[in-house]
């Protein structure tokens, strides 16, 4: 059973704004409200649990919105940071010819106003089910430092360690310094996702079955990647599962990780964690369904399903 004294799924991460190709031909755009970790605590509150959202926001109209909009959802944000001359960081998202969505410029006027690690308060982790990051402001220091001291407050409290990799190569000096700097957290993961590409990215190999074999040493219980229409391959304490996925027609894959993300996350809050590898598959295949469903739909956060989607 779900601990009730644990109130909310805690995510840690930037608000960002996604500027969206209307086509293929990558000439117009729209704006979203997006960022992984935005799409994942959005996620998990359109689906019923509750989460709370570590973040800041300034003072102008874009931080406005992205406040407003995180409201609408459901998201917490009692703990995050409201600092004036804040920024919201954008980036254009170009659509390939398979739709799939490449990460092509990023906007960031105000890098150096980020969450300091004194501004993290200790009560919202004693009160949290997990606590969720990815590698998306890592590549800051001070960002690093308040998510490494996050980390701690997390362990302290008995909290489930949720990692996804999510990385972004354009935002950090080097491959070799974004390496180190998430494989730092791996190894105190309880549960990692990456897609194939960051495995391989990760552990420098060439397939995937050298790239398990690898990622084997960190000890992580729950290494989760995801494949498209291959669905997911689960390693739960390294036993390996290919989890199947319903095939869809694809519109834009752009946070089909991160819906994937919610829907497991969502059901660690409301339903425990598993103690058993069949239930651990039977999450999995529920993340599956939500990054399937949201890769029908244009859009980040705008197509993260709905509980009553999945009921249906």
């Amino acid at each position: 059973m779900t601990d009730v004294s644990k109130k909310h799924v805690l995510i840690y991460g930037d608000a960002f704004v996604d500027y969206i190709a209307e086509d293929q031909s990558n000439s117009t755009f729209k704006t979203f409200l997006g960022g992984a970790t935005v799409n994942v605590a959005a996620g998990i509150s359109r689906l019923g649990a509750a989460s709370t959202f570590i973040t800041v926001t300034g003072d102008d109209e874009t931080s406005e919105f992205v406040r407003e909009e995180l409201r609408k959802e459901g998201v917490d944000l009692s703990y995050a940071k409201l600092e004036p001359n804040k920024r919201i960081s954008g980036v254009y998202v170009h659509l390939t010819e398979d739709n799939d969505r490449i990460f092509h410029t990023y906007i960031d006027e105000t890098p150096d106003i980020q969450v300091e690690s004194s501004d993290l308060d200790e009560r919202a982790f004693q009160q949290a089910t997990v606590f969720h990051i990815c590698s998306g402001t890592m590549f800051h220091p001070t960002a690093l430092e308040t998510t490494k001291k996050a980390m701690r407050l997390a362990k302290k409290a008995g909290v489930f360690f949720s990692v996804d990799a999510n990385i972004r190569p354009l935002r950090w000096k080097s491959e070799e310094l974004c390496r180190e700097t998430i494989l730092s957290f791996v190894e105190h993961a309880d549960l990692l996702k990456l897609t194939e590409e960051e495995l391989l990215f990760l552990m420098q190999t060439s397939t995937l079955e050298e790239g398990m074999e690898k990622i084997a040493f960190y000890r992580v219980p729950i290494v989760l990647i995801t494949a498209g229409e291959q669905g997911t391959f689960a390693s739960i304490d390294d036993e390996m599962t290919q989890v199947g996925v319903e095939p869809v027609e694809p519109v834009d894959t752009t946070g089909a990780g991160d819906a994937f993300v919610a829907g497991i996350l969502r059901q660690i809050q409301l339903k425990g964690l598993p103690v058993t590898r069949e239930k651990w598959l039977d999450y999995v295949s529920f993340g599956n369904r939500l990054g399937a469903l949201c890769a029908t739909k244009q859009g980040a956060l705008s197509a993260m399903p709905r509980l009553e989607e999945i009921e249906e």
